[in-house]
């Protein structure tokens, strides 16, 4: 097991506020600031400024935000903050916040850029820019561009179409940039980011993260007490990592419910059982609900209904469960055990101002009844940072560094009804689609692949010098961190070409594989 870190010193000369003006990345540039030994909070961007400043920050980040800085009712920031002599960092809606503030120019112009983008930096020697390249790729997401830099201020970076992406003051210890240093498609993005902290506002990096574990161990055990818990275990390690830690907290007062809905892929249930139980010790109850989640989805295509449906569903296997569970001499089960994530949260409008992009079984499905109160550990954690916990619980690598798979399966994982017929087709090409990148040594180069079923769509295809009229299946390989933004994964042709011929050759009513190249923005990595 890793030492404990050191505990946290006093923060209230050394905290970093990370201003939310409802982008999807605050919670990840608030961590990036605690990757690079400095403490972070994050506050909404409607906290009056007077009490920002009450938290005595050695620094502040504007974040990004989906809003243009002139749409009416757009986030708005007293322009107090700029002149109480705390170094800000804007990033995105914040730079041009900060710019429109200040005097400079932010226009409306056409010129668009989202996703990966060139930056030309003019002053490599500035705080922000010293030591990385005149040329570099960052990730945009903007529509509107700044086309002067407010007085004072000196431009350090431009890209084709933005004659301003990043400007610094370094008088009033003021910076700014267009793109999003936070993500790790920004190649020098955290270099940028530790300049500002370290260089621009002369924060020295000696603070690390308290004990995630320890820390939610004594959370679970107040909120729980004398009660019993029951997880919803689906084989993944969020579920895993959470029914550990909460095991590890209130042992014998947790029981693990694996819900068998037939929405898995080949080899997980067995994987559950075998795998989790011999690492954790944990009571596993598995139940047979493949026919309930079938007849509850049967003829429904749309995929808010049925992510809605298998969310409504787990309750509801869970409710008799409990019942169940309660037959057993001992306290009330009153809570349910989830591996919520953060990205979860901000995708189903759970951010400050988000927009809901989708509901997520475990988060905007869940249905309004619920009887159970939630304990979610690792609600405010990004995938890598759960994988460390787990590593730290001493789960086995199977499980820790297992690849990503969404609650509700491979439900959402067929683009049209879901029938078993259709899900036994799906499961072949996926478990082909494992074993060839297994085989080629990609598992750890990607962050996962899912294998996608267009029901509702044939095409013409020759097979055994016949006409076919089959469905078509899509590889979504993708680089990630943290789900909140990816990139596809440029695969060896040689391992695509394999899984295209294997899939087509095995799996009965496919004639037709196909790449998905899309990045996120603008396309989600499920497809549903």
């Amino acid at each position: 097991m890793p030492a404990a870190p050191p505990a946290a010193p006093d923060i209230t000369t050394d905290v970093v506020l990370v201003v939310d003006f409802g982008a999807q990345y605050a919670q990840l540039i608030a961590r990036r600031v605690r990757e690079a030994r400095v403490y972070s909070e994050i506050v909404p961007s409607t906290m009056p400024v007077a009490e920002m400043l009450a938290k005595n920050p050695r620094a502040i980040i504007l974040s990004g935000g989906p809003s243009s800085v002139y749409a009416e009712g757009a986030p708005s920031l007293d322009r107090a903050l700029f002149e109480a002599g705390v170094p800000v960092f804007g990033m995105c809606y914040g730079f041009q916040l900060m710019a429109t503030t200040l005097g400079g120019t932010v226009d409306d112009n056409g010129a668009r850029e989202y996703g990966r983008t060139g930056l030309t930096v003019s002053k490599t020697g500035s705080t922000l820019f010293e030591g990385t390249p005149a040329e570099q790729p960052v990730w945009m997401s903007h529509g509107d561009a700044c086309s002067a830099a407010p007085e004072g201020f000196t431009v350090t970076a431009s890209t084709d179409v933005v004659p301003v992406a990043a400007f610094e003051n370094d008088e009033k210890k003021l910076y700014g940039v267009q793109y999003h240093p936070e993500v790790m498609h920004s190649t020098y993005g955290q270099q940028v980011l530790e300049h500002f902290l370290y260089r621009g506002a002369g924060i020295e990096p000696n603070w690390t993260t308290t004990n995630v574990v320890e820390e939610q161990i004594a959370l679970i055990r107040e909120q729980v007490g004398d009660k019993r818990a029951i997880c919803g275990l689906s084989g993944g390690v969020d579920s895993a990592v959470a029914a550990a830690l909460v095991q590890k907290a209130i042992g014998s007062q947790l029981t693990c419910v694996y819900v068998d809905h037939g929405l898995m892929r080949k080899g997980e249930t067995e994987q559950v059982e075998k795998d989790f139980v011999a690492a954790t010790g944990a009571k596993l109850k598995v139940v047979d609900a493949e026919k309930r989640f079938l007849d509850a989805l049967a003829g429904v295509s749309d995929p808010e209904q049925k992510r809605k449906i298998i969310g409504r569903e787990f309750i509801r296997v869970f409710e008799q469960a409990q019942l169940e569970i309660l037959q057993e001499d001992g306290p009330e089960v009153a809570f349910l055990v989830q591996g919520t994530l953060y990205p979860d949260v901000v995708e189903s409008g759970g951010g400050t101002g988000t927009a809901n992009i989708k509901s997520h079984h475990n988060v905007g499905g869940l249905p309004d009844d619920i009887e159970f109160q939630l304990v979610e550990p690792l609600r405010q954690l990004f995938k890598d940072e759960v994988r460390m916990v787990g590593q730290e619980l001493g789960l086995p690598e199977e499980i820790v560094q297992r690849q990503p798979f969404p609650g509700p399966g491979l439900g959402i994982r067929i683009v049209g009804e879901v029938t078993k017929e259709r899900l036994d087709l799906l499961r072949d090409a996926d478990a082909i689609a494992r074993e060839e990148l297994t085989r080629a040594g990609l598992d750890r180069d990607i962050w996962q692949c899912p294998v996608v079923l267009l029901a509702d769509v044939r095409s013409v295809g020759v097979q055994g010098d016949g006409r076919t009229y089959g469905h078509p299946i899509v590889l979504r390989p993708v680089s990630s961190e943290d789900a909140m933004t990816a990139d596809w994964s440029r695969l060896p042709y040689e391992t695509l070409a394999k899984i295209s011929t294997r899939i087509t050759n095995e799996v009965a009513d496919v004639n037709r594989v196909v790449l998905d190249i899309t990045s996120k923005p603008p396309g989600t990595i499920e497809w549903e």
